[in-house]
Protein backbone atom coordinates (compact mmCIF):
# COMPACT_ATOMS: atom_id res chain seq x y z
CA UNK A 1 0.00 0.00 0.00
CA UNK A 2 1.50 3.18 -0.69
CA UNK A 3 1.73 6.45 1.20
CA UNK A 4 -1.31 8.48 -0.90
CA UNK A 5 -3.30 5.72 -0.23
CA UNK A 6 -2.39 5.13 3.65
CA UNK A 7 -2.67 8.78 4.29
CA UNK A 8 -6.05 8.51 2.83
CA UNK A 9 -7.37 5.44 4.48
CA UNK A 10 -6.29 7.37 7.45
CA UNK A 11 -7.78 10.64 7.03
CA UNK A 12 -11.43 8.70 6.41
CA UNK A 13 -10.70 6.69 9.45
CA UNK A 14 -10.24 10.31 11.73
CA UNK A 15 -13.15 11.72 9.81
CA UNK A 16 -15.22 8.70 10.52
CA UNK A 17 -14.33 8.97 14.74
CA UNK A 18 -15.34 12.42 14.59
CA UNK A 19 -18.55 12.63 13.20
CA UNK A 20 -19.53 9.14 15.10
CA UNK A 21 -18.69 11.11 18.50
CA UNK A 22 -20.37 14.38 17.47
CA UNK A 23 -23.37 12.01 16.63
CA UNK A 24 -23.25 10.70 20.35
CA UNK A 25 -22.86 14.14 22.22
CA UNK A 26 -21.26 17.65 21.82
CA UNK A 27 -19.39 20.36 23.44
CA UNK A 28 -22.34 22.45 25.46
CA UNK A 29 -19.92 25.62 24.83
CA UNK A 30 -23.02 27.88 25.46
CA UNK A 31 -23.04 26.84 28.76
CA UNK A 32 -19.38 26.60 29.86
CA UNK A 33 -17.66 28.35 32.53
CA UNK A 34 -15.07 30.80 32.55
CA UNK A 35 -14.09 32.73 35.12
CA UNK A 36 -11.21 35.20 36.12
CA UNK A 37 -10.29 35.02 39.81
CA UNK A 38 -8.22 36.83 41.98
CA UNK A 39 -7.12 35.42 44.95
CA UNK A 40 -5.33 37.60 47.84
CA UNK A 41 -2.50 36.28 49.39
CA UNK A 42 -2.55 33.16 51.60
CA UNK A 43 -6.28 33.04 50.89
CA UNK A 44 -8.58 30.15 49.99
CA UNK A 45 -11.21 30.69 47.70
CA UNK A 46 -14.13 28.84 46.28
CA UNK A 47 -15.50 29.16 42.45
CA UNK A 48 -18.68 27.17 41.84
CA UNK A 49 -19.53 26.27 38.10
CA UNK A 50 -22.01 27.10 36.03
CA UNK A 51 -25.05 24.58 35.89
CA UNK A 52 -23.99 21.69 34.16
CA UNK A 53 -26.78 20.86 31.35
CA UNK A 54 -28.96 17.60 31.81
CA UNK A 55 -26.80 14.42 30.06
CA UNK A 56 -23.48 15.84 30.96
CA UNK A 57 -21.11 13.06 31.18
CA UNK A 58 -17.27 14.49 30.70
CA UNK A 59 -16.30 18.05 31.54
CA UNK A 60 -13.05 19.68 30.76
CA UNK A 61 -11.28 21.79 32.72
CA UNK A 62 -8.21 24.15 32.38
CA UNK A 63 -7.01 26.15 35.31
CA UNK A 64 -4.22 29.24 34.39
CA UNK A 65 -2.54 31.21 36.51
CA UNK A 66 -1.42 34.95 34.58
CA UNK A 67 0.53 37.53 36.10
CA UNK A 68 -1.08 41.29 35.65
CA UNK A 69 -1.53 42.78 32.41
CA UNK A 70 -1.20 38.79 30.52
CA UNK A 71 -4.19 37.46 28.44
CA UNK A 72 -5.26 33.99 27.33
CA UNK A 73 -3.83 33.01 23.67
CA UNK A 74 -6.85 30.50 23.08
CA UNK A 75 -9.77 30.27 24.99
CA UNK A 76 -10.61 26.58 26.01
CA UNK A 77 -13.94 26.66 23.72
CA UNK A 78 -11.48 27.41 21.12
CA UNK A 79 -9.27 24.77 21.44
CA UNK A 80 -12.53 22.04 21.76
CA UNK A 81 -13.19 23.07 18.60
CA UNK A 82 -10.89 20.58 17.11
CA UNK A 83 -11.27 17.94 19.09
CA UNK A 84 -14.62 16.23 18.74
CA UNK A 85 -14.36 13.45 20.62
CA UNK A 86 -13.71 14.01 24.96
CA UNK A 87 -11.64 10.45 24.74
CA UNK A 88 -9.48 12.35 22.31
CA UNK A 89 -7.76 14.59 25.47
CA UNK A 90 -6.78 12.04 27.23
CA UNK A 91 -5.03 10.20 24.10
CA UNK A 92 -1.40 10.61 24.30
CA UNK A 93 0.81 14.19 25.13
CA UNK A 94 -0.45 16.15 22.08
CA UNK A 95 -4.17 16.57 23.39
CA UNK A 96 -3.35 17.53 26.93
CA UNK A 97 -0.36 20.29 25.80
CA UNK A 98 -2.88 21.23 23.42
CA UNK A 99 -5.80 22.44 25.84
CA UNK A 100 -2.84 23.87 28.58
CA UNK A 101 -2.53 28.12 28.09
CA UNK A 102 -0.12 29.11 26.15
CA UNK A 103 1.10 31.42 28.51
CA UNK A 104 1.14 31.34 32.29
CA UNK A 105 2.51 33.44 34.97
CA UNK A 106 5.34 32.76 37.51
CA UNK A 107 2.73 32.59 40.43
CA UNK A 108 1.49 28.68 41.51
CA UNK A 109 -1.66 27.78 43.78
CA UNK A 110 -2.76 24.23 45.18
CA UNK A 111 -6.44 23.62 43.74
CA UNK A 112 -9.30 20.58 44.97
CA UNK A 113 -12.61 19.89 43.30
CA UNK A 114 -15.63 19.36 45.81
CA UNK A 115 -19.32 17.93 44.39
CA UNK A 116 -21.23 19.53 46.96
CA UNK A 117 -21.44 22.91 48.34
CA UNK A 118 -21.10 21.59 52.04
CA UNK A 119 -17.43 20.14 51.85
CA UNK A 120 -16.39 23.12 49.50
CA UNK A 121 -17.66 25.49 52.30
CA UNK A 122 -16.17 23.28 54.73
CA UNK A 123 -12.59 23.61 53.00
CA UNK A 124 -12.64 27.35 52.34
CA UNK A 125 -13.03 27.44 56.36
CA UNK A 126 -10.35 24.85 57.49
CA UNK A 127 -8.20 23.83 54.57
CA UNK A 128 -9.38 20.62 54.67
CA UNK A 129 -9.83 18.75 51.57
CA UNK A 130 -10.55 14.92 52.98
CA UNK A 131 -13.87 15.31 50.81
CA UNK A 132 -12.28 16.51 47.62
CA UNK A 133 -12.57 14.35 44.94
CA UNK A 134 -9.53 15.55 43.14
CA UNK A 135 -6.75 17.24 44.76
CA UNK A 136 -3.96 19.04 43.24
CA UNK A 137 -1.56 18.75 46.09
CA UNK A 138 1.71 20.37 43.68
CA UNK A 139 1.38 23.94 43.30
CA UNK A 140 0.77 24.38 39.54
CA UNK A 141 1.24 27.35 37.48
CA UNK A 142 -1.52 25.41 34.68
CA UNK A 143 -3.41 22.60 34.54
CA UNK A 144 -5.75 20.86 32.05
CA UNK A 145 -7.95 17.47 32.94
CA UNK A 146 -10.82 15.89 31.65
CA UNK A 147 -13.38 14.10 34.07
CA UNK A 148 -15.90 11.76 33.10
CA UNK A 149 -18.93 10.60 34.81
CA UNK A 150 -18.16 6.80 34.66
CA UNK A 151 -14.69 7.35 36.66
CA UNK A 152 -15.03 10.43 38.70
CA UNK A 153 -16.70 11.22 41.75
CA UNK A 154 -16.52 14.52 40.89
CA UNK A 155 -19.74 14.39 38.29
CA UNK A 156 -22.70 12.60 40.13
CA UNK A 157 -25.90 12.29 38.73
CA UNK A 158 -27.92 14.26 40.91
CA UNK A 159 -25.44 17.09 41.16
CA UNK A 160 -25.46 19.87 38.45
CA UNK A 161 -22.34 21.76 39.37
CA UNK A 162 -18.67 21.18 40.64
CA UNK A 163 -17.01 23.66 43.31
CA UNK A 164 -13.47 24.37 43.12
CA UNK A 165 -11.54 25.41 45.76
CA UNK A 166 -8.66 27.46 45.40
CA UNK A 167 -5.24 28.29 47.54
CA UNK A 168 -2.59 30.72 46.66
CA UNK A 169 0.92 30.21 47.43
CA UNK A 170 1.73 34.05 46.88
CA UNK A 171 2.75 35.48 50.57
CA UNK A 172 2.67 38.50 49.29
CA UNK A 173 0.51 39.72 46.41
CA UNK A 174 -3.10 38.50 44.81
CA UNK A 175 -2.77 36.08 42.08
CA UNK A 176 -5.24 36.16 38.93
CA UNK A 177 -6.60 32.75 38.54
CA UNK A 178 -8.91 31.83 35.22
CA UNK A 179 -11.19 29.05 35.13
CA UNK A 180 -12.41 27.61 32.19
CA UNK A 181 -15.16 24.28 32.25
CA UNK A 182 -16.41 23.04 29.25
CA UNK A 183 -19.21 20.13 29.66
CA UNK A 184 -19.71 17.27 26.70
CA UNK A 185 -23.57 16.44 26.76
CA UNK A 186 -24.42 13.02 25.95
CA UNK A 187 -27.50 13.68 23.19
CA UNK A 188 -29.64 10.47 24.62
CA UNK A 189 -29.07 11.48 28.25
CA UNK A 190 -29.44 15.04 27.91
CA UNK A 191 -33.48 14.36 28.10
CA UNK A 192 -32.92 13.72 31.57
CA UNK A 193 -34.36 10.05 31.16
CA UNK A 194 -31.21 8.89 33.74
CA UNK A 195 -31.43 5.57 35.27
CA UNK A 196 -33.08 6.89 38.76
CA UNK A 197 -35.53 8.87 36.73
CA UNK A 198 -36.24 5.84 34.77
CA UNK A 199 -37.04 3.65 38.08
CA UNK A 200 -39.03 6.59 39.64
CA UNK A 201 -41.37 6.47 36.84
CA UNK A 202 -41.65 2.39 36.83
CA UNK A 203 -42.71 2.97 40.36
CA UNK A 204 -45.30 5.50 39.84
CA UNK A 205 -46.62 3.16 37.20
CA UNK A 206 -46.26 0.09 39.43
CA UNK A 207 -48.94 1.81 42.16
CA UNK A 208 -51.33 2.94 39.44
CA UNK A 209 -54.73 1.34 39.72
CA UNK A 210 -54.69 -0.15 36.32
CA UNK A 211 -51.28 -1.58 36.83
CA UNK A 212 -52.71 -3.23 40.17
CA UNK A 213 -54.85 -5.08 38.27
CA UNK A 214 -52.21 -6.90 36.26
CA UNK A 215 -50.65 -10.16 37.51
CA UNK A 216 -47.20 -9.14 36.18
CA UNK A 217 -47.15 -5.18 35.38
CA UNK A 218 -43.37 -5.21 33.83
CA UNK A 219 -44.21 -5.28 29.94
CA UNK A 220 -46.98 -2.81 30.42
CA UNK A 221 -45.03 0.12 32.58
CA UNK A 222 -41.90 -0.90 30.31
CA UNK A 223 -44.59 0.32 27.50
CA UNK A 224 -45.50 3.42 29.21
CA UNK A 225 -42.32 4.22 30.18
CA UNK A 226 -41.19 4.25 26.52
CA UNK A 227 -44.04 6.32 25.57
CA UNK A 228 -42.92 8.77 27.96
CA UNK A 229 -39.35 8.92 26.77
CA UNK A 230 -40.41 9.43 23.27
CA UNK A 231 -42.58 12.17 23.86
CA UNK A 232 -41.54 14.40 26.60
CA UNK A 233 -37.83 15.29 28.14
CA UNK A 234 -37.80 14.05 31.87
CA UNK A 235 -37.82 17.90 32.84
CA UNK A 236 -40.90 18.63 30.89
CA UNK A 237 -42.91 15.30 32.25
CA UNK A 238 -42.39 17.04 35.60
CA UNK A 239 -43.17 20.25 35.20
CA UNK A 240 -46.54 19.11 34.07
CA UNK A 241 -49.13 19.96 36.45
CA UNK A 242 -50.80 16.57 38.53
CA UNK A 243 -54.00 16.28 36.18
CA UNK A 244 -52.14 16.29 33.41
CA UNK A 245 -49.51 13.91 34.31
CA UNK A 246 -52.60 11.74 34.99
CA UNK A 247 -54.28 12.36 31.68
CA UNK A 248 -50.40 11.08 30.34
CA UNK A 249 -50.16 7.97 32.50
CA UNK A 250 -54.39 6.87 31.67
CA UNK A 251 -53.91 7.57 27.81
CA UNK A 252 -50.61 5.62 27.25
CA UNK A 253 -51.97 3.26 29.70
CA UNK A 254 -54.59 2.45 27.73
CA UNK A 255 -52.30 1.77 24.30
CA UNK A 256 -49.99 -0.27 26.72
CA UNK A 257 -53.09 -2.14 27.87
CA UNK A 258 -53.35 -3.87 24.29
CA UNK A 259 -50.37 -3.59 22.75
CA UNK A 260 -48.22 -5.57 25.37
CA UNK A 261 -51.01 -8.54 25.95
CA UNK A 262 -51.90 -7.31 29.13
CA UNK A 263 -55.25 -6.85 27.77
CA UNK A 264 -55.82 -10.51 26.74
CA UNK A 265 -54.56 -11.93 30.33
CA UNK A 266 -56.47 -9.68 32.45
CA UNK A 267 -59.46 -10.51 31.07
CA UNK A 268 -58.87 -13.96 30.75
CA UNK A 269 -58.21 -14.10 34.38
CA UNK A 270 -61.44 -12.34 35.25
CA UNK A 271 -63.04 -14.57 33.68
CA UNK A 272 -61.51 -17.86 35.33
CA UNK A 273 -62.29 -15.94 38.65
CA UNK A 274 -65.65 -15.88 37.79
CA UNK A 275 -66.29 -19.05 36.57
CA UNK A 276 -64.49 -20.36 40.47
CA UNK A 277 -66.60 -18.27 41.79
CA UNK A 278 -69.76 -19.52 40.42
CA UNK A 279 -68.70 -22.98 41.36
CA UNK A 280 -69.08 -21.70 44.80
CA UNK A 281 -72.49 -20.36 44.69
CA UNK A 282 -70.83 -16.77 44.84
CA UNK A 283 -72.84 -15.54 41.98
CA UNK A 284 -73.05 -12.10 42.87
CA UNK A 285 -68.82 -11.31 42.91
CA UNK A 286 -69.28 -13.32 39.71
CA UNK A 287 -71.31 -11.08 38.04
CA UNK A 288 -69.18 -7.99 39.08
CA UNK A 289 -66.48 -9.60 37.37
CA UNK A 290 -68.04 -10.54 34.11
CA UNK A 291 -69.66 -7.05 34.31
CA UNK A 292 -66.16 -5.51 33.78
CA UNK A 293 -65.24 -7.90 30.62
CA UNK A 294 -68.63 -7.04 29.13
CA UNK A 295 -68.67 -3.11 29.88
CA UNK A 296 -65.08 -3.25 28.29
CA UNK A 297 -66.76 -5.39 24.63
CA UNK A 298 -64.06 -7.70 25.87
CA UNK A 299 -66.99 -10.64 26.55
CA UNK A 300 -66.81 -14.08 24.33
CA UNK A 301 -69.78 -16.65 24.23
CA UNK A 302 -68.56 -18.40 27.32
CA UNK A 303 -68.27 -15.03 29.44
CA UNK A 304 -72.54 -14.25 28.23
CA UNK A 305 -73.27 -17.60 28.97
CA UNK A 306 -71.46 -17.70 32.59
CA UNK A 307 -73.13 -14.21 33.23
CA UNK A 308 -76.50 -15.49 32.02
CA UNK A 309 -76.27 -18.36 34.20
CA UNK A 310 -75.04 -16.49 37.17
CA UNK A 311 -78.43 -13.98 37.10
CA UNK A 312 -80.55 -17.23 36.64
CA UNK A 313 -79.13 -18.21 39.97
CA UNK A 314 -80.02 -14.59 41.44
CA UNK A 315 -83.34 -14.81 39.87
CA UNK A 316 -82.81 -12.07 37.60
CA UNK A 317 -84.56 -13.84 34.53
CA UNK A 318 -84.74 -10.78 32.12
CA UNK A 319 -81.49 -10.07 32.59
CA UNK A 320 -80.26 -13.47 31.87
CA UNK A 321 -82.16 -13.43 28.68
CA UNK A 322 -80.79 -10.39 27.60
CA UNK A 323 -76.95 -11.44 28.14
CA UNK A 324 -78.02 -15.19 27.07
CA UNK A 325 -78.76 -13.37 23.87
CA UNK A 326 -76.15 -11.10 23.31
CA UNK A 327 -73.81 -14.50 23.73
CA UNK A 328 -75.96 -16.42 21.31
CA UNK A 329 -75.14 -13.76 18.86
CA UNK A 330 -71.14 -14.46 18.63
CA UNK A 331 -72.07 -18.34 18.59
CA UNK A 332 -75.25 -19.42 17.94
CA UNK A 333 -73.95 -22.79 18.13
CA UNK A 334 -73.22 -23.36 21.48
CA UNK A 335 -75.89 -25.66 22.87
CA UNK A 336 -74.80 -24.62 26.82
CA UNK A 337 -76.18 -20.67 25.99
CA UNK A 338 -79.31 -22.54 23.96
CA UNK A 339 -80.10 -24.17 27.32
CA UNK A 340 -79.39 -21.59 29.58
CA UNK A 341 -81.77 -19.47 27.55
CA UNK A 342 -84.17 -22.06 27.73
CA UNK A 343 -84.07 -22.37 31.43
CA UNK A 344 -84.61 -18.57 31.54
CA UNK A 345 -87.50 -18.19 29.41
CA UNK A 346 -89.21 -20.97 31.53
CA UNK A 347 -88.51 -19.62 34.93
CA UNK A 348 -89.72 -16.08 33.62
CA UNK A 349 -92.66 -17.90 32.78
CA UNK A 350 -93.08 -17.98 28.81
CA UNK A 351 -92.92 -21.71 28.59
CA UNK A 352 -93.66 -21.52 24.62
CA UNK A 353 -90.10 -20.16 24.02
CA UNK A 354 -88.75 -22.42 26.67
CA UNK A 355 -90.08 -25.55 24.69
CA UNK A 356 -89.06 -24.66 21.75
CA UNK A 357 -85.87 -24.64 21.98
CA UNK A 358 -85.75 -28.00 23.96
CA UNK A 359 -87.86 -29.60 21.27
CA UNK A 360 -85.11 -28.28 18.67
CA UNK A 361 -81.89 -29.30 20.30
CA UNK A 362 -83.34 -32.23 22.55
CA UNK A 363 -81.26 -35.24 20.54
CA UNK A 364 -78.34 -33.46 20.59
CA UNK A 365 -74.92 -33.61 23.27
CA UNK A 366 -74.64 -30.38 24.78
CA UNK A 367 -70.84 -31.52 25.54
CA UNK A 368 -69.06 -34.79 24.14
CA UNK A 369 -70.43 -37.28 26.73
CA UNK A 370 -73.38 -35.40 28.58
CA UNK A 371 -76.94 -35.00 26.32
CA UNK A 372 -79.49 -32.33 26.17
CA UNK A 373 -82.16 -34.06 28.42
CA UNK A 374 -79.30 -35.21 31.24
CA UNK A 375 -77.69 -32.03 31.64
CA UNK A 376 -81.99 -30.52 32.16
CA UNK A 377 -82.07 -32.73 34.83
CA UNK A 378 -78.71 -31.86 36.05
CA UNK A 379 -79.64 -28.72 35.96
CA UNK A 380 -83.24 -29.02 37.04
CA UNK A 381 -82.21 -30.63 40.41
CA UNK A 382 -79.80 -27.60 41.18
CA UNK A 383 -82.54 -24.86 40.81
CA UNK A 384 -84.49 -26.94 43.31
CA UNK A 385 -81.77 -26.62 45.42
CA UNK A 386 -81.46 -23.25 44.95
CA UNK A 387 -84.92 -22.79 45.83
CA UNK A 388 -86.14 -21.50 42.02
CA UNK A 389 -89.65 -21.74 41.17
CA UNK A 390 -90.06 -25.48 40.19
CA UNK A 391 -93.62 -25.66 38.69
CA UNK A 392 -92.79 -26.12 35.15
CA UNK A 393 -89.64 -28.65 35.86
CA UNK A 394 -92.04 -31.77 35.25
CA UNK A 395 -93.59 -30.48 31.82
CA UNK A 396 -90.29 -29.90 30.40
CA UNK A 397 -89.02 -33.43 31.73
CA UNK A 398 -92.22 -35.17 29.73
CA UNK A 399 -91.64 -32.61 27.03
CA UNK A 400 -87.96 -34.20 26.65
CA UNK A 401 -89.56 -38.28 26.61
CA UNK A 402 -91.94 -37.61 23.85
Amino acid sequence: MNLKRILFVLVISISFHSLSAQSDGYWDKERATKKEIVVSARERIVIKTDDLPVGTTEVVYRITLLDENQQLANSLVSLLKSIPDPTGISQGSAGAVFLLSKISGDDKCNYAIFSNEVWASEYKKTGKKQNACLEQEEAISKDAKRLSIDKSLCLLPNSNAMWFGFESKNWIMNQKIILEVVPWVNHRLSSGWTLENRKLILSQCKSSELAKKIINPDDFCVCVLNKLQKEYKFQEFQKLLDIEKSKVFKEYGTSCFNETGASKTFYSDLSNQATDLIKQAKYGQAIDKITIIVTNGKANSKDFNALGYAYIMTKQYGKAIKFLKEGETLDSAELLIQMNLAHAYLLNKDFKKAKQLHKKFQFQNVTDTLSWTQKVKLDFGTFKKAGLPSGDFDRVLRLLED
